[in-house]
C-alpha cells in the first residue's frame, strides 16, 4: 500500500476494473459506491505498523483496481452487492492483512447493514487474531471510528447500528446460531478441514448482500479447502465455470517460471518495491538456493506458487543431476533398505551400491493391483503407466502379496551379494522371519531420528556433491518430490511422513540402505548439516 493520500472528497478519474468488460447481464458498475469504498480507506483508516505508521491508508492501484472497486461498484439488477464471495491469493508482504483489516471495517460501518456481523476467521485463534488486531488498532487511531465503536478484547462493537466484528478461530462447533454480513478468512491454506468454512459460509442466508473474503498465499496440500477455492478460482477467471458472484484474485507465478528469475518475482508480487524490497526477496531467494528445505518456502510465500509439501527436503534440480545411468551391477555387493509400509498402499526396497566412490540406487516397487486407476486418481500419478513400463510389479488382489516380495528378493539374492537388508518390523514380523531362513541377514531399523538422521544426511550430501545414481528412475523422482523433513532441537533430521504430499517409501527404503551401509563403514558417518552445506 503506497502511503500517499487520495485528494479528499473528489472522487479518481474512473479506470476500467477487473471484470469491466463482458459482464452477465443485469449487473452494472456503480462508480459512486466503488469510490466511496475506495475513499473509506484513505480517509477513515491509516496504517498502524513499520515505517508509514500513522499515515493515510491510500490503496495501491492493484489493490484498487482489482479489489475495492469491483467487490463494492458491481451491483445487481436490484442495487445489492454482485459479488458474495471473493479468493484474493497475494504473496507474504503484500500488506494482505492490512487490506483485509480495512475490508473489515468497511463492512462494519460504511456497508449500511444494520445488526451487521463480521467475523474474522482462520485456523487457529492466533492467526485469526492478527486481522482483528490490525482493524482494533485502526479504530483506534481513528477519531472518527473510535467515536462511533467500542472496541473490546475480541470484539468491535458500534451500538448505533447494533454491529459488531468479531474474532473466531476453528473450534466450528461453537459457531452454529451466527448470523454473519461479513466474513475475513485469513490464511485459508491452513485450515485443518472445511468446518468452519461451512459453519461461517451458511450462517449467510437472513443477509442481502453478505461477503466472504477468503484472502491466502499458496499452499501445498491438494486435497485441501483452499486448493479447492483455488481450482474454482482459476475456472472462474478462466471462464471454464460460469460464476458471476465469484471474483479470483490471483497473483502467482505460473509453475514453469523460473523461480531464481527477479522478472518472475515482479509478475507474481504485486506489492514489490513498495510494501517489500527487490533487495529482500534477492537474499531470500540465496538462502532458498543454498537450503533446498527453503525453496518451497520461498516460492510458496513470495512467489504463490502451489508447492509439492511444506518444505522440500531436496531441489528436483539437485535430484535430477544425479540421473546418471546405472552399470552393470551383477555381482555386486550391495546393501538394502525395505520399507513395507501398508499392504494397501506401495512397498520399496531399494539397493544401494558403492562403486569407486560413488553411491548407485537401484529401487523396487510393489502396488497390489487392484484399486490402480483409484491410486492414479488420489496421487495424481501414472501408477498404471509404471506397471506397464516395468518401474512398478503390481500383485493380485487388494492387498501387497507378500510372497511376490520375498521371491523377488530371493533372486536379487541370486543376481548381488546383499550385505544387510534394514527393516523396519512394524508389520513385518512375517516376512522378516521368512527372509532370515532364506539366508539373509535382516536388522531392524528404527523410524526416529536416532536411526534416521546420519544416513538422510549422507544422502543429501551425496545428492549435493553428485558422488550419487539413480537411473532416473520415475517413481523414485516422485517420492523425493514428496519428501519433506522434520528436524529436532539437536539438528537431527528424518523424514517426516505427515508434512509429505505423497509417498516417500522409496526414499525411506534409501536412507535405511545407506544407513545399513554407514554401519559397515563407520567412517561415513556424518553429524553435521554443516558438513552437508559445504557441498552447495
Amino acid at each position: 500500500m503506497k502511503p500517499k493520500r487520495n485528494t479528499s472528497g473528489s472522487p479518481k478519474p474512473r479506470k476500467r476494473v477487473s471484470g469491466d468488460s463482458g459482464a452477465p447481464a443485469g449487473y452494472w458498475y456503480d462508480e459512486a459506491a466503488a469510490e466511496r469504498a475506495v475513499g473509506f480507506f484513505a480517509d477513515c483508516l491509516t496504517h498502524t505498523k513499520g515505517e508509514w505508521a500513522g499515515q493515510p491508508l491510500a490503496l495501491s492501484d492493484w489493490q484498487a483496481d482489482r479489489i475495492i472497486r469491483p467487490l463494492f461498484g458491481w451491483k445487481r439488477a436490484d442495487g445489492t452487492r454482485r459479488y458474495r464471495t471473493a479468493f484474493i491469493m497475494i504473496p507474504r508482504k503484500a500488506g494482505k492483512s492490512t487490506l483485509a483489516a480495512g475490508i473489515g471495517l468497511y463492512l462494519l460501518f460504511a456497508d449500511n447493514e444494520p445488526g451487521a456481523e463480521i467475523y474474522s476467521a482462520a485456523a487457529d485463534r492466533e492467526q485469526a487474531g492478527i486481522v482483528f488486531d490490525m482493524a482494533k488498532q485502526m479504530v483506534a487511531a481513528s477519531p472518527m471510528l473510535a467515536k462511533r465503536a467500542e472496541a473490546f478484547k475480541r470484539s468491535i462493537v458500534v451500538n448505533a447500528t447494533a454491529s459488531s466484528y468479531k474474532v473466531l478461530s476453528s473450534d466450528a462447533y461453537t459457531k452454529h446460531g451466527l448470523s454473519a454480513h461479513g466474513i475475513i478468512f485469513d490464511e485459508v491454506h491452513a485450515q485443518p478441514n472445511r468446518e468452519l468454512w461451512d459453519v461461517l459460509t451458511t450462517s449467510v442466508g437472513a443477509r442481502r448482500q453478505p461477503l466472504t473474503v477468503a484472502i491466502t498465499t499458496a499452499g501445498y496440500d491438494r486435497h485441501s479447502l483452499c486448493f479447492e477455492l483455488y481450482d474454482h478460482a482459476c475456472k472462474v477467471r478462466d471462464g471454464v465455470i460460469d460464476d458471476p458472484s465469484f471474483l479470483p484474485v490471483i497473483f502467482e507465478a505460473a509453475e514453469d517460471d523460473d523461480w531464481k528469475d527477479p522478472a518472475t518475482w515482479r509478475k507474481a508480487h504485486p506489492g514489490l518495491g513498495v510494501s517489500v524490497k527487490e533487495e529482500f526477496l534477492a537474499d531470500e531467494c540465496v538462502k532458498a538456493q543454498h537450503l533446498p528445505s527453503f525453496e518451497n518456502t520461498f516460492r510458496r510465500l513470495y512467489l504463490n506458487q502451489w508447492t509439492e509439501q511444506e518444505s522440500r527436503w531436496v531441489s528436483l534440480d539437485t535430484w535430477d543431476a544425479c540421473a546418471g545411468a546405472l552399470p552393470d551391477l551383477e555381482g555386486r555387493e550391495c546393501w538394502a533398505g525395505l520399507d513395507l509400509a501398508s499392504t494397501t498402499d506401495i512397498a520399496a526396497l531399494a539397493l544401494v551400491f558403492p562403486i569407486d566412490n560413488r553411491l548407485f540406487v537401484r529401487p523396487l516397487f510393489w502396488v497390489p493391483e487392484e484399486g490402480i486407476r483409484r491410486r492414479s486418481e488420489r496421487d495424481r500419478v501414472p501408477y498404471d503407466a509404471w506397471v506397464r513400463d516395468g518401474y512398478i510389479e503390481a500383485t493380485e488382489g487388494d492387498v501387497i502379496d507378500y510372497d511376490v516380495i520375498r521371491r523377488r528378493i530371493n533372486e536379487l539374492g541370486e543376481q548381488y551379494r546383499i550385505h544387510d537388508i534394514g527393516i523396519d518390523r512394524w508389520n513385518a514380523t512375517q516376512i522378516s522371519t521368512q527372509l532370515s531362513g532364506d539366508g539373509f541377514t535382516l536388522t531392524g531399523f528404527g523410524q526416529g531420528f536416532a536411526s534416521m538422521s546420519g544416513p538422510m544426511k549422507e544422502l543429501e550430501r551425496r545428492l549435493l556433491a553428485r558422488e550419487l545414481a539413480h537411473g532416473a528412475n520415475p517413481v523414485l523422482r516422485w517420492m523425493a518430490a514428496n519428501v519433506s523433513a522434520t528436524t529436532d532441537a539437536a539438528g537431527n533430521v528424518k523424514p517426516d511422513k505427515s508434512k509429505s504430499s505423497g509417498r516417500i517409501d522409496g526414499i525411506v527404503a534409501t536412507i535405511m540402505a545407506i544407513g545399513r551401509y554407514q554401519a559397515a563403514e563407520p567412517g561415513l558417518r556424518i553429524d553435521s548439516i554443516d558438513q552437508v552445506l559445504a557441498f552447495v
